[in-house]
Formats: structure tokens, sequence, C-alpha cells
């Protein structure tokens, strides 16, 4: 499931890819997709970054033709082992919303990319983060779990008060919207729920399968709906 959009991003080969947080490594197996480029995957999570290996190993194996490099390393967003401006494109996603020190964070995510580069933030978006705190105590009580809700004009503030130009925004996975508020709804731990396995089903045949039609609609739903905001920065 890719949030950020890499047609606005555009690697090209010779570029320096950072993914932040990169679980286990959707974006940087989309990243190392491109020819010439080297892409960086980084998580907290040893289990996570060994789970990633497997996929990007599995992912390209699959491609034919030339495709990018790609390596992992674990490391604290708020101390990250890389020298100033090692990276033309920075990749954040999903993980602010989880770090405490959010300033911290920020400053790291600026100084390891290059003047001229380009950063990408997504959160999960302001009004239906706030439904699932709502509907369940245990969606953002739980280990690990969200701190924080993000309206999209204080972020982009925050990012530009680290010197970073805004560059445009826009939202992804409306379908998923529906899936979180299902889950908050029975509880979140629960896996005997039949309404929400079905959904769960169905995003997994769309995810696999890309129909046509979910594919409209949720282009469609997505500025209503879109469970996650991206956003967009360049560095002078």
């Amino acid at each position: 499931m890719i949030t950020v959009d890499f047609k606005r991003l555009a690697p090209k080969p010779g570029d320096n890819i950072l993914d932040m947080g990169c679980g286990e490594g959707r974006h940087t197996a989309r990243a190392s997709e491109f020819p010439g480029t080297l892409c960086v995957g980084s998580d907290m999570c040893h289990d996570d970054l060994v789970t990633a290996g497997k996929k990007l190993t599995f992912h390209h194996q699959l491609i034919p033709g030339p495709v990018g490099n790609w390596t992992l390393t674990r490391s604290d967003i708020g101390k990250l082992p890389f020298k100033t401006g090692s990276f033309d494109l920075v990749i954040c996603s999903e993980v602010m919303e989880h770090i405490r020190e959010e300033k911290t964070a920020l400053q790291e995510l600026v100084r390891v990319l290059k003047s001229g580069g380009t950063l990408a933030i997504t959160v999960p978006r302001y009004w239906p983060e706030k439904l699932c705190w709502t509907l369940s105590h245990e969606y953002c009580n739980s280990p690990g779990g969200h701190i924080r809700i993000y309206r999209g004009t204080r972020l982009i503030k925050k990012v530009s008060h680290q010197g970073m130009i805004p560059m445009g925004d826009h939202h992804a996975h409306a379908l998923h919207t529906l899936y979180w508020w299902l889950k908050c709804l029975v509880g979140i731990h629960r896996t005997d729920s039949a309404l929400v396995n079905k959904y769960h089903d169905l995003l997994v045949w769309d995810l696999m399968k890309k129909p046509t039609i979910t594919r409209l609609a949720e282009r469609l739903l997505n500025p209503i709906l879109g469970k996650s905001m991206v956003l967009y920065f360049k560095k002078p």
C-alpha cells in the first residue's frame, strides 16, 4: 500500500533516498524500483527490518530489467546516523503521529536532506483519525500507538519553521477509513468480527488486483474520506 505519489517525487538515477520509519519496507520497495537509485530503509524495530529484507529480496526477483539498490539500517529518527545532506529524497510515512519529540525528528529529517531535495511526510488525516479516537479508547492507548492528531495547517507550519517550502498535498486510502472505523467499533484487537474480516479481504483483493472500479472509487473519495494526509516540501 503506497501512500506517497512517486510521480511527484520523480526519483532519478543517482538519487539517494531515505525511507525513515520504513516498517516492513513498502515505500523502500517502491523507491528501489527506480534504476540507478539507492534507497535506505530505516526503522527502530529489528523484526520489521528482518521482514522488510525478505520482502525486498523477493520483490526485486520479480522485477524484469534494471532496478535500483537498497539497504536497511536500524536507527532512531531523533538521532539519525547519516551525514548532513546525504539524501535527495526523504520519505517519512505514518511516523510523526508516534513521535514524542516531533521537533527533533523534523530537524533530523531536514538535516539529512540535500539542498534542493524533497521531503514527503504522511500522517493520519485529522477528522477520520479524530473519529477513531472517539470510537475506541484502545485505538489511541495501545503501546506504540498514536499520541497526537495533526491538522494539515499545523504540520505544514511546523515543517516550514525548519526552513522547508511547502510544495503541495493530497489525501490517500479512502477505502481504509471505513475499515478502521469498523475495527474501532467492534474492538481493535478482535479477530472474530465477520464484517471486519470481510472488509479486510476486500482491501487485500483491491491491493492485489487493482480493479478499475475500486481505483476510481478511491480516487473520487480521497478528497473527502482519505485516511492519510500527504505533504510535500522542498529544501531551499
